[in-house]
């Protein structure tokens, strides 16, 4: 089974946190979704976060989801939503495990959202295209690379592809960026 993650367009969050703001995103580079669409090519199984700028990606890629499921919604950060980056607390250093727990207050920590959105990846039973948030996937990653995912970047409209044998998952590629034709 092939899991194909495309996150959303740019969100437009004014240098702020989004989370589980509903926030837009930008659709209007029409070029770079033309590739985006290139890439992607046909789908068999298409799921889309039910966030705005995810339903906005995929109206813009003229993809019409099969399904829309809550559990692939982006972490949800707490008191740290609508923060400007700027104002974000510094955790100092932490490891990896201890970052993957913490948990901003009223909010989830990676962890959570792991433990949320890893069920229905893994109820997954065809090739599938998920349109989604970068935290849907590293959620996704770390079915390979546990806590470690937190480390990958994630851009806007990058692709992440992850394979399934049996039980076993395994990265084709992540961050995959949309280049100029």
């Amino acid at each position: 089974m092939r899991l194909s993650i495309l996150r959303h367009a740019p969100a437009l969050t004014q240098g702020r946190l989004a989370g589980r703001r509903d926030v837009p995103a930008d659709c209007g580079d029409r070029d770079a979704l033309a590739r985006v669409r290139s890439r992607i090519g046909v789908t068999d199984h298409f799921i889309c976060s039910p966030a705005l700028r995810c339903r906005q990606t995929a109206d813009a890629l003229g993809l019409r989801p099969d399904a829309t499921d809550p559990a692939l919604w982006e972490q949800d950060f707490g008191a740290w939503e609508g923060l400007p980056y700027a104002d974000l607390p510094d955790l100092g250093p932490l490891t990896t495990e201890q970052l993957a727990h913490h948990r901003p207050e009223g909010g989830e920590s990676f962890a959570d959202l792991c433990a949320r959105i890893t069920p229905a990846l893994r109820a997954l039973t065809r090739d599938t295209l998920i349109v989604a948030h970068a935290g849907t996937v590293r959620a996704a990653l770390s079915l390979v690379a546990g806590n470690g995912a937190l480390s990958f970047a994630v851009a806007p409209l990058s692709l992440t592809i992850l394979h399934r044998h049996g039980d076993q998952w395994s990265v084709e590629a992540t961050n995959l960026p949309i280049f100029e034709s």
